[in-house]
């Protein structure tokens, strides 16, 4: 019979205690010190991903939660060590067992995405810009500059009002439309936006051809055939003021020079 080689062992002891219910711990080792290596090892796992999704822990039951939680401990293979990108881990395995998640709530891979967005925002070592923008800039005459320290989300179901006593109690007709983004003082913060601010941010996310606010502004009055396009882009002046002013749009571009 072959010995065991100290890396059997340690495949053996990781086994058990991922999946102590149907993986035998290595022999000669005391139960009660298997216990403490178990209890330790998921503990530490479960309360770091409770706080890393807190409204999702309030959301379920406790028997739910520790459901998941052992699922996710059993099943997962994580691609990373490090515990700041476990709730990352965490999300790709909802991601890949959907089923699993939507068992629960048919909202729960959406809140999950929401709550680690605002994590990865809060841990993101990159500075918002300063070099290269005019922070008083005329946001119609010049070519307006989006926090590259953001995000633009669309959620089926309301995530940023989710709470143990407001469950959606269905999905909604309308889609939910965030923005969330990190400010110089590197507070996380979001606002819900409506569909015509939603599509201007991402016009001003994805301004390859560096046209100015009015063009933008334009051009989503062509594409809603608005009749006077000139409303728009007086109502847009005042959508990119109020987005300045919370640093969503940080200025204009001091290096491009409108057409």
């Amino acid at each position: 019979m072959r010995t065991k080689s100290f890396t059997d062992i340690q495949y053996q002891f990781t086994r058990h205690i991922r999946d102590p219910a149907n993986a035998p711990a290595p022999e000669d080792i005391e139960d009660r010190r298997m216990a403490i290596y178990r209890d330790l090892l998921y503990r530490n796992v479960e309360s770091f991903l409770a706080n890393s999704f807190p409204v999702l822990r309030k959301v379920l039951e406790d028997d739910e939660w520790h459901s998941l939680m052992r699922k996710y401990f059993k099943n997962h293979q994580s691609r990373t060590p490090l515990f700041p990108r476990m709730p990352q881990e965490f999300l790709q395995y909802l991601q890949d067992d959907k089923e699993t998640a939507e068992s629960l709530y048919p909202f729960l891979l959406e809140l999950a995405h929401y709550e680690w967005v605002e994590l990865a925002l809060s841990i993101d070592t990159r500075e918002i810009k300063q070099d290269g923008i005019n922070a008083s800039g005329d946001l119609l005459s010049g070519i307006p500059l989006l926090n590259e320290l953001s995000w633009s989300l669309v959620y089926q179901y309301p995530v940023h009002r989710i709470a143990p006593d407001n469950l959606p109690a269905g999905k909604p007709a309308q889609p939910t439309c965030l923005f969330v983004y990190r400010d110089r003082k590197d507070k996380v913060r979001f606002i819900e936006l409506n569909p015509l601010a939603a599509r201007l941010v991402d016009c001003l996310k994805q301004n390859e051809n560096k046209q100015t606010g009015r063009e933008i502004l334009i051009r989503i009055a062509g594409e809603i055939a608005h009749p006077d396009p000139e409303v728009v882009v007086n109502g847009g002046r005042a959508v990119l003021e109020d987005m300045r002013e919370k640093q969503i749009v940080l200025g204009t571009d001091l290096e491009a020079v409108p057409g």
